[in-house]
């Protein structure tokens, strides 16, 4: 299964946190899978720390390159998709990550039950 990490998802993983359910942590875990992280998710971090509403390691990166996922770049494809979606969600980045999970087939673990409402597979915990 082709799995895409929604932020909150992939914070809790790096952290152990008990938010994630044993099915998301058994996924994810699960080498049978693959595991992909978008671009836009590192720059919504990479934003969140600038403006001092998220704390991480410097090197957070390398972390979750040490982690064995797949860095999902952000195409013209990706960009003109989202650009077209229903103003369900408002996010600019979640509506990325719709697009993209949309367009390369992928199922979304998230919490966030507005992705519910777009054509997407995501991950049932």
């Amino acid at each position: 299964m082709n799995l895409f990490l929604d932020t909150h998802v992939l914070l809790w993983w790096l952290d152990d946190s008990p938010h994630l359910s044993d099915a998301e942590r058994k996924a994810i875990a699960d080498s049978g899978n693959l595991i992909l992280v978008s671009a836009a998710v590192i720059w919504e971090m990479r934003i969140k720390q600038a403006l001092g509403k998220l704390e991480i390691s410097a090197d957070f990166y390398s972390v979750i390159k040490d982690q064995g996922f797949e860095i999902l770049s952000i195409t013209a494809d990706h960009a003109y998709a989202a650009g077209g979606l229903p103003m369900h969600h408002r996010d600019p980045f979640d509506r990325m990550l719709i697009a993209q999970a949309r367009l390369e087939k992928l199922c979304i673990i998230t919490r966030d039950t507005i992705f519910t409402r777009y054509d997407v597979s995501v991950f049932a915990r």
